[in-house]
């Protein structure tokens, strides 16, 4: 306490000289619950483990290869019986032709043989929209090799190029164009007991055509070739004439599968409606490919 009565009174209205308070702030509670936050938020940890890589770094993964159906080791297309010796007979002028033992009875056998060691696939069930129902096991290749044999080491190639049976018709005429030769497009049918092909037409394709005789080039398929190699009870392919004005109500055109026999039918929109009927016993083999033209 302060000796004079002054500054006693002085003490008593104003307090210590030495124990003076700060002015008193409006947000200082405010400050000191952020101070308590900023004390009591923990520290992060740093993370040591190894970064990720950016999408740009992550290499994609490999897909894998598909795996292309090796081309068969096809057997030689011997014996065969000359062209001089064959008839390219209109068995329907302009629209099916037949070319009696083409194969012989003796190759037939051996491509049998060699087929039946090929993995066939048999055709779904319920077919696409706008597809024939068709039940067989069938075999696809794209083999140009192939072919060519079939086109040039037989006697195909000199039947249709001069052995046409149709006089004074022009080659082009018949055929669509000017035949180059066959579309590589190889395919295998096997028809046994119970089944079928429905009626349907056979479309024309567009392709880059080429062959040991000719260059790349555009072209077109306008024929479809069916060699049968077996002889079968039914499975019949029967061809439907459109009505005209000579004959309102034509009849079909059967042709019975003949061992050796070639058939060649025009197909694209001069296409007839066509079917191959129920096998009733035994196997029908058949070896498909197109005539192709420019």
């Amino acid at each position: 306490m302060p000796r004079n009565p002054l500054h006693y009174l002085q003490f008593l209205l104003h307090g210590s000289r030495d124990a003076k308070h700060p002015p008193r702030k409006k947000n200082q509670a405010k400050e000191r619950r952020t101070r308590r936050r900023k004390i009591e938020k923990p520290k992060q940890t740093q993370n040591h483990a190894p970064k990720s890589k950016s999408k740009k770094d992550i290499a994609p993964p490999k897909q894998p290869q598909q795996q292309q159906t090796p081309k068969p080791n096809w057997p030689p297309l011997r014996p065969l019986i000359p062209s001089s010796d064959l008839t390219l007979d209109p068995l329907l002028p302009d629209q099916i032709y037949l070319i009696p033992n083409f194969f012989t009875a003796n190759l037939c056998k051996t491509y049998v043989s060699f087929l039946s060691s090929l993995p066939l696939t048999t055709t779904p069930g319920k077919p696409k929209k706008g597809d024939a129902v068709r039940v067989n096991d069938r075999f696809q290749i794209q083999d140009e090799r192939f072919a060519e044999s079939l086109w040039s080491g037989t006697a195909l190639k000199d039947l249709v190029m001069n052995g046409n049976g149709e006089g004074e018709r022009s080659m082009k005429e018949i055929w669509g164009g000017e035949p180059l030769g066959l579309n590589a497009n190889i395919r295998i049918y096997r028809y046994s007991k119970g089944q079928f092909f429905a009626q349907h037409y056979d479309d024309s394709n567009t392709l880059t055509f080429s062959s040991p005789s000719h260059p790349s080039q555009p072209a077109r398929t306008t024929w479809t070739l069916l060699i049968y190699l077996t002889t079968c009870s039914g499975g019949e392919t029967i061809f439907y004439p459109e009505s005209t004005r000579g004959n309102r109500n034509p009849e079909p055109v059967s042709v019975a599968p003949v061992t050796g026999m070639a058939l060649l039918h025009r197909h694209g929109d001069r296409c007839l409606l066509h079917e191959g009927s129920e096998v009733s016993d035994g196997e029908k083999w058949v070896l498909r490919s197109d005539l192709v033209v420019r």
